[in-house]
This record gives C-alpha cells, sequence and structure tokens, in this order.
C-alpha cells in the first residue's frame, strides 16, 4: 500500500506556538511541531501536510480539500473547538478518521472550553499531552489506517 496522506489542521493563534502562553502550552513552535510530525509520518509510512489558519472558513476549507487527498485528518480546532458548527458540519463529510488534538487539558480549564462541538465527530481525543499529542495522534492514525 502506498503511504497514506494525513492532513495535520491547526486552528487560530497556533502560529503564535512558543510564544503565546508558553506556561499552558510550552516552548515548541508550530514549525518544530510539523517538523517532529513529519519525521515520524516518514517512519510510519505516512505523508504529512500541516497547515494553520486564524479563520473559521480557511479551516472549513483546509477541511474540505481534505477530503479529496487526505485518508486521515488530525485536527487541532483550538478556540473554533468550542463554537463552530460549520469545522463539525465539514468533518462529518469527510469520511475517513478523524483525531482531534488540544495541547492543554481542555477539561482543566474554564468552562467554556469543556464542550467540543468537534469531539461529536472525532474517531478519538488527545487533550493535555502537550505538543506530543500531535506524535501520538499520528501513531494512532497509522495504527488505524493500518
Amino acid at each position: 500500500m502506498s503511504s497514506a496522506m494525513i492532513h495535520i489542521l491547526n486552528g487560530p493563534n497556533l502560529n503564535l506556538l512558543g510564544q503565546r502562553q508558553p506556561e499552558i502550552y510550552g516552548h515548541e513552535t508550530l514549525d518544530d511541531v510539523a517538523r517532529a510530525c513529519a519525521q515520524l509520518g516518514q517512519e510510519l509510512g505516512l505523508q504529512i501536510e500541516c497547515l494553520q489558519t486564524n479563520h473559521e472558513g480557511a479551516l472549513v476549507e483546509m477541511i474540505q480539500q481534505a477530503r479529496h487527498s487526505a485518508q486521515g485528518i488530525i485536527i487541532n480546532p483550538a478556540a473554533y473547538t468550542h463554537t463552530s458548527v460549520a469545522i463539525l458540519d465539514a468533518l462529518s463529510a469527510f469520511e475517513g478518521p478523524v483525531i482531534e488534538v488540544h495541547i492543554s487539558n481542555i477539561h482543566k480549564r474554564e468552562s467554556f472550553r469543556h464542550h467540543s462541538y468537534v469531539s461529536t465527530r472525532a474517531d478519538a481525543v488527545i487533550a493535555g499531552c502537550g505538543t506530543q499529542g500531535y506524535l501520538l495522534a499520528l501513531h494512532h492514525m497509522a495504527h488505524v489506517l493500518g
């Protein structure tokens, strides 16, 4: 089997990873995460495409594009986790596995962060493992796609 394409999609403010609230999100940048994911993806026989946007509609379009080019989606929708039915609807139209990732444990934070629209579609949720959550998600994705 040729290597599966996995889209790793990141929502608003994740471009500030390593700069914004490092006590919560750590010191790694999104570029560091992308490099680590690409390296692990190669080891697991997966092709990785990492994308980030601060715009809800752009994230919806990334999900729609993944329908034609990806076998799986790993998504950290950031603040849109708690607000976006549009992202949920786009993910519901994607036929492959979806893994939701959060760097922080959203259940230990403000109460409005405890609800995730995305979780109702996600096949797995990883929260509170820092940026290692992306790597855990890749391992699980490789297992699921077998």
